[in-house]
């Protein structure tokens, strides 16, 4: 019997019997483990391919924080941050133990965060062999250096458990439930392992900014050969993952990082990745990833083989896969950089009014950053036949404990300390709204992004647009003059009128939740709004 079989943890501190656990389980050994016991199944590139059951992405509304002196006056409480009781929670948790007790369970000890000066420990107790395959993939390994403390921060994930609403409190049988004062997170009735990330990232976002005056952020981000860092905010469809993917700069991280003191680093040891419609040639370093040891989740082979069809998106639009940063051939190791000397904030922005690029103030910074905007098209989800903004603070609302407030003033006093440049870049329509418009080439995005990081952007004359006020450039070196202002690009200028006003107004009504806590930077960034618009 291999070593990693034989070690166990002291488990008592959570009512577990040791003697069950299979703990630190290599990665040969958790494939095996889950062949064994019919949890998926080897795809032609090797890769674990498993499915995740009823729950093939995260469930908001069963995400809850446990309400106690700690959190009570600190948690931004609402439909992202539900109340749950101590005694409701320590029932549940006896209740998931006594139900693992019963069978054996996994074990493993990683953590998050590169920079060692931020180094927070995490247990990882799973029901099934393939949730503790995705905890290796997505957390950061020890070395071969034996664990011995028990860890800060401890996640129980259980699958097969559900709970009772009635008696637990829950709004159905499956939860995820965070817990400040204990350091714990307990998981169950879901197979969906993005529960588990999502979990220790809402921690860090807690933990961070509020004790250690660390800005916790949900991005991507990459360096150059010559140190400079770059970060890329932005929600799904904005090209986020495309755009920071770049064989000329390191990929630091492609999620979650914090940015320190003289620091930004990577909170996780992998990425997790969306695989529909993916290919070799639009994405090479994702499709490359996936091989032995990567998990598949939620995807199809084609009839007869164990070839993965990624078009196929029968289970669900989010089909993922999880795999080990290293995996990328240009991953940074150790997953850490210096300060960024540019953010860009990406938006697809359906209504074609927005500049393909522009340069922020420290306001505006904040004030685009609580935003979050980004528009939904038709197709992207079902009943949505126009073009639909969508707000979301921070680029990450569901996983913000604290006020979004709170994460901009960080950002704000980061990029004044620093002299950061911070950068909209519209990666949607230019010409005319969806349905007339264009979408963005990439290869103009790509140019645009490729001279802000040069400086060649800032050699530019700057021009400021009246509605939203965003500063932007006359020329960029391999883009086409006239499509950097939007309304030079319309044909109906009273069209492209009316449409800014319509996205102004937008932007001025979602920021009015948060006006009670904005600074004046912040509320003297706001777009104009003409009434009378024709």
């Amino acid at each position: 019997m291999s070593k990693a079989l034989t070690l166990k943890p002291d488990l008592s501190y959570l009512n577990l019997n040791s003697d069950q656990s299979l703990y630190q389980l290599d990665v040969a050994q958790l494939v095996e483990e889950a062949l064994k016991n019919g949890e998926g199944t080897l795809a032609d590139t090797g890769a674990l391919a498993i499915d995740t059951g009823k729950f093939t992405g995260r469930s908001p509304k069963d995400r809850f924080i446990v309400c106690d002196s700690q959190t009570e006056e600190s948690v931004w409480w609402g439909d992202i941050n539900i109340k749950f009781s101590p005694e409701n929670f320590d029932a549940l948790l006896e209740k998931v133990t006594n139900y693992l007790n019963q069978q054996k369970y996994y074990v493993r000890d990683a953590y998050a965060c590169a920079d060692e000066s931020y180094k927070t420990t995490i247990r990882v107790v799973t029901e099934t062999a393939y949730q503790n395959l995705f905890a290796n993939n997505l957390f950061l390994r020890f070395g071969e250096e034996e664990v011995t403390e028990t860890p800060e921060w401890t996640i129980i994930a259980a699958p097969g458990f559900l709970a009772n609403p009635e008696i637990d409190g829950t709004r159905q049988g499956n939860f995820s439930i965070l817990n400040f004062t204990k350091k714990m997170i307990l998981i169950g009735g879901t197979g969906y392992t993005g529960e588990i990330k999502k979990g220790i990232f809402s921690v860090l976002n807690f933990i961070l900014p509020e004790q250690r005056n660390t800005l916790s952020m949900h991005c991507s981000a990459n360096v150059g050969a010559a140190g400079d860092t770059a970060i890329f905010f932005g929600l799904s469809g904005t090209g986020k993952t495309t755009l920071s993917a770049d064989p000329e700069r390191g990929l630091i991280g492609d999620d979650e990082h914090g940015w320190g003191r003289d620091t930004i680093f990577n909170f996780e040891g992998g990425c997790y990745a969306k695989c529909v419609d993916l290919t070799e040639e639009k994405e090479p370093q994702i499709f490359k990833a996936i091989k032995f040891g990567s998990l598949l989740e939620n995807t199809n082979y084609f009839p007869g083989t164990r070839a993965v069809d990624f078009t196929n998106i029968e289970k669900t639009e989010n089909t993922r896969v999880a795999y080990p940063i290293h995996y990328i051939d240009n991953a940074v190791n150790p997953s850490i950089a210096g300060i960024p000397k540019n953010i860009f904030f990406l938006t697809a922005d359906a209504f074609g009014v927005l500049p393909p690029i522009s340069k922020l103030t420290p306001g505006q910074a904040m004030f685009h950053f609580i935003s979050g905007y980004t528009a939904k098209v038709a197709g992207t989800e079902a009943g949505v036949t126009e073009p639909q903004v969508t707000f979301s603070a921070c680029f990450g609302k569901a996983f913000l404990p604290l006020h979004p407030t709170k994460y901009a003033s960080l950002l704000g006093e980061k990029m004044r300390a620093h002299n950061v440049n911070v950068w909209l870049v519209n990666t949607g329509w230019s010409g005319g709204a969806y349905g007339v418009g264009k979408r963005m080439k990439l290869g103009y995005t790509r140019a645009m992004i490729t001279a802000a990081l040069r400086g060649e952007l800032e050699k530019e004359n700057f021009n400021a647009d009246p509605i939203f006020g965003l500063h932007i450039p006359d020329a960029c070196p391999g883009v086409p003059s006239e499509i950097l202002h939007p309304k030079n690009t319309w044909e109906d200028k009273r069209k492209y009128d009316q449409k800014a006003n319509e996205l102004s107004l937008a932007f001025v009504n979602n920021f009015k939740q948060f006006e009670a806590y904005a600074s004046e930077e912040m509320l003297a960034s706001f777009p104009k709004v003409v009434e009378n618009a024709p």
